[in-house]
């Protein structure tokens, strides 16, 4: 008897403003992009989950019940499916078993969110099967819950959600304390093109932990319930939290340029975001700095970490 294959998708991002402030509750301007995740599903009638990979070797499998912990999972790459399964269980989900064929064109370690495009494409696929309707936002709140637990780190929404959320030909400003969602349309003859530094980037290998706690931190020092919150002149003498507030601030700035079509403004606003992240928030790389520059090296030899590479 042939099994009823259903096919489920979800792209990458990139994000075009807003670094380092999604977790502070601010304003992000993300964009999906042509380069997606691909999940064929199969329902099974044992209450187990079997998920295969095009990319990866292995086979990962784990109850559909959400009792198997995914720090036990084997391949490694099956952790996050096994989140997946597991965040969605404690929203019950039924425990519908699935056999998944997982294949993705998003480049690991690009800084393209693969891992998010696996989540949102796994979690829609179990949803499918399992007839368990999410919305947008709660599919993209469970994925990221999901990648919390598999990595440990304390990713924010972003990715997740404009994956789940994203309209082509169009960017998302994104609130992410309201977690509410604008289309914005990008102009007929703009063309978004992604050039990687060279450098390949895992969340886990960066000190994004440490910048998390460090906004939390001044955001406490000035009162307020995140950075989100806080003035440029609350923040002139503190370079992190300067960041932060200016880039909130720039994100409004491009949404408004990318309306009016207005291409040498979206400029300005990139060079301004590279050069705060720099130099205020010392989150860049020479390999990215010289990408900006167009010429030699920035003499900074700035240590890698969780830059979201335009």
């Amino acid at each position: 008897m042939t099994r009823h294959v259903r096919v489920f998708r979800a792209p990458g991002r990139v994000n075009l403003m807003g670094d380092h402030t999604d977790y502070n509750e601010g304003f992000v301007l993300p964009v999906a992009i042509d380069l997606e995740c691909r999940v064929e599903a199969a329902a099974r009638d044992d209450r187990r989950v079997v998920v295969r990979s095009a990319e990866f070797e292995g086979v990962a499998e784990f109850a559909a019940d959400g009792s198997t912990d995914p720090r036990a999972v084997a391949p490694e790459w099956g952790r996050l499916a096994a989140a997946v399964v597991g965040v969605l269980a404690s929203r019950g989900r039924p425990a519908t078993g699935a056999d998944l064929k997982v294949a993705s064109n998003v480049p690991v370690g690009s800084g393209l969110s693969s891992s998010a495009a696996f989540e949102v494409a796994v979690a829609t696929a179990l949803c499918g099967l399992g007839g368990f309707p999410l919305d947008l936002v709660h599919l993209a709140l469970a994925c990221q819950e999901a990648e919390q637990r598999a990595t440990g780190v304390p990713c924010g929404v972003m990715d997740q959600l404009t994956s789940a959320a994203g309209v082509a030909d169009h960017a998302l400003l994104l609130d992410c304390r309201s977690l509410r969602f604008v289309p914005v349309a990008l102009p007929s003859d703009l063309v978004i093109v992604v050039v990687h530094s060279g450098m390949a980037r895992r969340l886990t290998d960066t000190p994004y932990a440490e910048r998390r706690a460090a906004c939390k931190a001044a955001a406490a020092r000035l009162g307020v319930p995140s950075l989100r919150d806080a003035t440029v002149d609350q923040v002139a003498d503190d370079p992190v939290a300067r960041h932060v507030v200016t880039e909130n601030a720039r994100v409004g700035a491009t949404a408004m340029a990318l309306a009016a079509g207005d291409l040498a403004a979206i400029g300005q606003a990139f060079a301004a975001s590279h050069t705060s992240l720099r130099d205020d928030f010392g989150c860049s790389t020479t390999e990215t700095d010289q990408l900006v520059r167009g010429g030699p090296r920035h003499p900074r030899d700035s240590t890698r970490c969780d830059r979201r590479r335009r």
